[in-house]
């Protein structure tokens, strides 16, 4: 039997539910700002897009347009799970630019080649963040 507290909540229940209710508006936050810094800094995410991708400077704003839209649909509830999906969708489609960076880390030396690579299974990370987020 589990050991409960007066209150009849497991410990850390109230600190669970209290992560769980910011986890939208800071994930749709996160969201915004990184999508904002693809038309402050578009120069930095073309870099980083795979050669053979055409209009890069487009799809660099594209990208942004999809991370703004997905961020604000999550600070509202009714948009919330549209907004989720939709960032998974997105977080799915620039997932190759994630992996052409780790494959060619010599292109950017700013960065550790460890680091390129520990950020591919970071993307689940995300995934399941946005997932849990949209189910708020």
């Amino acid at each position: 039997m589990k050991q409960r507290w007066s209150t009849g909540e497991r410990p850390g229940a109230r600190l669970r539910r209290v992560l769980n209710g910011l986890s939208a508006p800071l994930l749709g936050a996160v969201f915004t700002v990184a999508g904002l810094l693809h038309f402050v800094r578009p120069d930095t995410y073309e870099s980083i897009m795979p050669d053979q991708l055409p209009a890069q400077r487009e799809l660099v704003y594209a990208s942004g347009v999809a991370e703004i839209t997905g961020g604000l649909g999550l600070l509202h509830p009714r948009t919330r799970r549209w907004a989720g999906w939709w960032l998974i969708a997105t977080l799915v489609a620039v997932f190759p630019a994630n992996v052409h960076m780790a494959v060619r880390a010599e292109r950017y030396p700013q960065f550790p080649p460890a680091a390129l690579w520990a950020r591919l299974p970071l993307q689940l990370v995300f995934i399941a963040a946005v997932w849990r987020a949209m189910r708020d």
